[in-house]
């Protein structure tokens, strides 16, 4: 099978084959296997963004409360060329709100530091969890699940680990 695959898009291509032939399956990793790009050529939307606060209401339509138009692509994308979505599998990180269905956005122009959300390359698993360093430096992956059903991943000098890019955001759909 043949397939064009723009130029933008070779190196994400690459590094995603590569990490399917170096594949060690690790237990309690909640692996991401969908991944989406965000479209490129897309209309402009403006939605209502009104500045009253709501706990669990609609706000007020008059026009006095919208605050300013917001558009959705521009609250989460940083850098459209670098960023892409996958879709949350698993529970490993339901505590900060990532639940399974969800989307995340990715930016790959981020850099990952200490306590940010990584999507990761782990023996050739994806997976999403908090960056973290040991006493000693050595960075490990947290989940944020609370049951206790879940163990930090301890990256060793013989562990495969890429840093995918940092998560900025994520969306869900209710209907």
């Amino acid at each position: 099978m043949n397939m064009q695959i723009q130029t933008s898009e070779r190196s994400y291509i690459k590094d995603l084959l590569a990490s399917f032939t170096r594949k060690k399956p690790l237990v309690h990793l909640d692996p991401v296997i969908q991944f989406e790009r965000p479209q490129l050529e897309t209309s402009a939307v403006s939605l209502s963004l009104y500045s009253s606060k709501v706990s669990a209401g609609f706000p007020s339509p008059a026009e006095e409360h919208v605050e300013k138009r917001l558009n959705p692509n521009d609250f989460l994308i940083d850098q459209e060329d670098a960023t892409f979505f996958v879709t949350i599998q698993g529970f490993s990180m339901v505590d900060v709100g990532l639940m399974p269905g969800d989307k995340a956005v990715v930016d790959r122009s981020k850099t990952a530091k200490d306590g940010s959300i990584i999507l990761a390359v782990v023996n050739g698993e994806f997976t999403i969890k908090t960056l973290s360093c040991s006493k000693h430096g050595a960075p490990r992956l947290l989940p944020a699940n609370s049951t206790g059903a879940y163990s930090p991943i301890e990256i060793s000098e013989d562990t495969q680990f890429q840093v995918w890019g940092v998560v900025i955001g994520s969306f869900r759909r209710f209907e």
